[in-house]
């Protein structure tokens, strides 16, 4: 499977709350503001535990590079009035998705991390 067609396969499962059978390895590993998981098993784990936080999606994707092994794609997910902005890269393995680095914000900005205008 190409990544193209692994990424959306990912976006397809997330939106019909299929997180148990995401197109990912075993030794998956999905790093965020919120730190690294690694293993599908502890991913399943987490989502499973939270899954008001993650589930009832939808996505709308705004950029989107595919190549061999990896892919980047920004977009919008949207859960009820809640818009959260991000960017992830994928990368491969085996035909599925081995890794992912989610950035988004996540939090007020701190004062003295304010531009000043």
């Amino acid at each position: 499977m190409n990544s193209e067609v692994l990424v959306k396969l990912w976006f397809k499962c997330w939106e019909e709350g299929d997180f148990r059978n995401l197109p990912v390895t075993d030794d998956f590993k999905h790093t965020s503001p919120f730190g690294t998981i690694n293993g599908k098993s502890d991913y399943v784990a987490l989502v499973e535990a939270n899954k008001e936080k993650f589930l009832g999606y939808t996505f709308d994707i705004e950029d989107a590079l595919y190549e061999n092994d990896k892919a980047c794609v920004r977009y919008i997910g949207i859960q009820g009035d809640f818009r959260l902005e991000v960017s992830e890269w994928y990368y491969l393995s085996g035909g599925l998705i081995q890794e992912i680095v989610t950035y988004y914000h996540i939090g007020e900005i701190r004062e003295e991390r304010q531009l000043n205008s």
